[in-house]
């Protein structure tokens, strides 16, 4: 953080905010607060702008080329996974996936889609051996491969790629954004569902929820949500083969894997 001291001065004191890619750190300087991230997108300020995360304040370039950027930091507190199950999360959801401005600016980024086949691949890649050679991961790979879905063109929207009641947070008045969007890809929208429902909501509310969002159940939804949702549980497998939560992701892909749909 010495870096990061000497950019802003020393009378700011500067703690990690916690988060996998250590890049992230809360300043405070007169008993007001900012959210500082290093090498943040530059998806974020229309992200500010529509209103979807949190304002953005300023941004600074470093000599190396770095950037930072300084966020309002959120007094609020995060959504709990009851709080997922709500309303509020799907009309919001589908806020973010129905977005031209979003979908305009992340074309500019990335230009191409993320297609099964594309996410495949990278699921492939980004396995360790450790993670690659357990039998439940086989299994599900092999899922994968067999089961690619068919995504139709106007599913292709902004997806966050993460969503989770830890990077949903609500301000001192109640208003909700979505924070953490490094993974931000453009995408077959049930990618963030698939994720949602399988981690929150119990399937016999599916239909509730889904008529919230603007989507009508079928067999075809279902089984493009199981695959994605298949394919977070392996990147989240990955992401914590060494800790204890390893064993959360592993019993979540079993449920995905043996669930009738």
């Amino acid at each position: 953080m010495k870096w990061l001291r000497e950019l802003l001065g020393e009378q700011w004191n500067i703690r990690p905010a916690g988060g996998a890619t250590g890049e992230a750190y809360v300043g405070e300087l007169d008993h007001k607060r900012v959210f500082l991230k290093r090498n943040s997108s530059p998806f974020l300020a229309v992200l500010a702008v529509e209103g979807i995360a949190p304002k953005l304040l300023w941004t600074k370039r470093l000599e190396n080329g770095d950037v930072i950027t300084a966020q309002q930091y959120l007094e609020g507190a995060k959504l709990t996974p009851e709080d997922m199950k709500g309303e509020e999360i799907a009309i919001f959801l589908k806020k973010i996936h129905s977005s031209e401005e979003l979908l305009r600016m992340l074309k500019k980024i990335r230009k191409e889609a993320d297609s099964p086949e594309i996410i495949l691949s990278k699921v492939r890649v980004q396995l360790s051996e450790q993670v690659f050679i357990q039998p439940l991961v086989q299994e599900a790979l092999k899922f994968l491969e067999k089961a690619m879905p068919t995504v139709p063109d106007d599913a292709y929207v902004v997806c966050h790629s993460d969503l989770n009641h830890h990077n949903c947070l609500k301000d001192e008045h109640g208003k909700l954004f979505l924070v953490d969007w490094d993974g931000a890809v453009i995408a077959d929208m049930a990618m963030d569902i698939g994720t949602l429902l399988y981690s929150y909501v119990p399937m016999e509310e599916w239909d509730g929820w889904l008529k919230t969002y603007g989507l009508q159940r079928s067999a075809d939804l279902e089984h493009r949500l199981k695959w994605y949702a298949v394919v977070h549980a392996l990147a989240y497998m990955e992401l914590n083969k060494d800790r204890e939560e390893m064993f959360q992701w592993t019993n979540l892909l079993r449920g995905i894997l043996d669930s009738d749909i």
